[in-house]
């Protein structure tokens, strides 16, 4: 895989690569998970509607929902009769209220992988990771984070395999007091997942101050990167 395929398949929003018959050529992770919500056709469709008259690239901004998906513009381009591509860029589920720069500074990979290792006790799932390799330790509620991590793992425990992916999210950040904030985010997906802790899984992304998106099958973590 080429540096610009790895950028593409870890990048925050989803792209996808059609045929001229709408068919998918390829997509990266986050169209994945879009395409469980959304129908091909559909995205092929909007696609179309929206791409330029003639051959290049052509963004639009508009209010665009599916399922617990929502944009707020897209991208469209083709260069040839054979293929066209489309990329959505997701708004933010809320906004953060506050930043708050009182937390205790940890090692993410460090903690994720304690909650890993807990987790991996309790069920029988296969873990798998994909972590960016170039974070900095991050300010948390330490002990909330952690019980927000756990929670999500024990939705996902009657899985057969459970993955953890955590990302920055590119091109995006949360502006406070004249500061810019980049934005990560931890998916945490799997091929069985309980719903029933929505609600406990809620309560303590409020108090730890993190967005979170529940799909069908996988729970995003979405949080302001506040660093020393």
């Amino acid at each position: 895989m080429s540096f610009y395929e790895a950028w593409m398949e870890h990048d925050y929003n989803p792209f996808i690569l059609f045929s001229e018959d709408g068919k998918v050529i390829s997509l990266n992770q986050e169209a994945q998970y879009l395409l469980g919500e959304a129908k091909n056709r559909d995205i092929f469709e909007l696609t179309n509607v929206y791409a330029s008259h003639s051959y290049g690239f052509k963004t639009t901004a508009l209010d665009l929902s599916f399922g617990a998906y929502n944009f707020y513009a897209i991208t469209v381009g083709y260069l040839d009769e054979q293929k066209i591509g489309i990329k959505l860029y997701k708004s933010s589920a809320k906004k953060f209220v506050n930043i708050e720069e009182k937390g205790e500074s940890v090692n993410i990979y460090t903690l994720l992988e304690l909650c890993i290792s807990a987790s991996s006790t309790r069920c029988k799932a296969e873990f798998t990771k994909e972590f960016d390799p170039t974070f900095p330790d991050v300010k948390l509620h330490i002990n909330n984070f952690t019980k927000l991590l756990n929670m999500i793992y024990q939705s996902h425990s009657s899985a057969l395999s459970i993955k953890t992916k955590l990302s920055l999210v590119v091109g995006e950040y949360i502006r406070q007091n004249d500061k810019k904030y980049p934005i990560f985010s931890i998916t945490i997906s799997s091929d069985l997942l309980d719903g029933s802790y929505i609600n406990e899984i809620e309560s303590l992304a409020l108090k730890s101050n993190v967005m979170v998106r529940h799909h069908k099958n996988s729970t995003i973590l979405t949080s302001a990167m506040v660093t020393l």
